[in-house]
């Protein structure tokens, strides 16, 4: 079963350690996240449910800003993590 875990900016918001998840890409694997923990969707999604800006996307190591509707496999991991701007 895929794991979903979320960075330690997002967990007032998201589960605090990873959960395992019967999803076949990262969008149902958040859906399933989100119907615990509801105020979460904001901060993750635009109202188009495309990844926010800030929002990375991490699918077993490797960033993908386009992956929300990627087929992962059971053994993947996938992290949310927000990302940090500034200089």
């Amino acid at each position: 079963m895929p794991t979903i875990a979320f960075t330690h900016h997002l967990r007032q918001h998201a589960p605090t350690a990873p959960v395992d998840v019967a999803a076949g890409t990262p969008r149902a694997a958040l859906e399933i996240v989100f119907t615990q923990h509801p105020q979460l969707r904001s901060y993750v999604l635009t109202e188009q449910g495309a990844l926010r800006r800030h929002i990375a996307l991490f699918i077993d190591g490797e960033l993908r800003r386009d992956g929300l509707d990627a087929p992962v496999l059971a053994d993947t991991e996938i992290y949310v993590m927000q990302a940090l701007s500034g200089g």
